[in-house]
């Protein structure tokens, strides 16, 4: 069987879809779409439900995770959101993801901390669904 290439610029329907938005540029959906997302569990052994893009997790402690790329961003400007999910708590879970403690952020990597904050205490804490995607150009 002969492999070959299929190249275009525009994407269109055939007429199916009602509205006006019957075709869009190739561009905008290479730029539009997340280069890298997983969705993990640091609970006991941190562990990957299911990604796009990741190569491996690394356990850093309690609430800390390092998302390694299977294909690194061309730059360190990507754009990241991160999201916890602590079950059956009415406490209040805070995340961040990149440069605490001056870490650096980097193309091939990124660190989640996953901390809970409240009025009464606040710390580092592991949780059950921990959700990162990245936007940005791929190397």
């Amino acid at each position: 069987m002969a492999n070959g290439t299929i190249a275009f610029d525009t994407l269109q329907t055939s007429g199916q879809i009602t509205g006006t938005a019957k075709s869009v540029d190739t561009d905008y959906v290479v730029n539009g779409s997340a280069k890298s997302w997983v969705n993990l569990s640091q609970v006991s052994t941190q562990s990957i439900n299911d990604s796009f893009n990741v190569s491996s997790i690394s356990d850093g402690g309690t609430g800390l995770t390092t998302i390694s790329y299977s294909s690194a961003m061309a730059n360190s400007s990507y754009s990241r959101s991160t999201h916890m999910h602590r079950e059956n708590t009415t406490a209040n879970y805070a995340n961040i993801d990149g440069s605490y403690n001056n870490d650096v952020f980097n193309t091939a990597s990124l660190v989640v901390r996953t901390i809970f904050m409240n009025a009464a205490a606040s710390g580092a804490v592991d949780s059950p669904i921990v959700s990162n995607q990245i936007f940005g150009d791929l190397a």
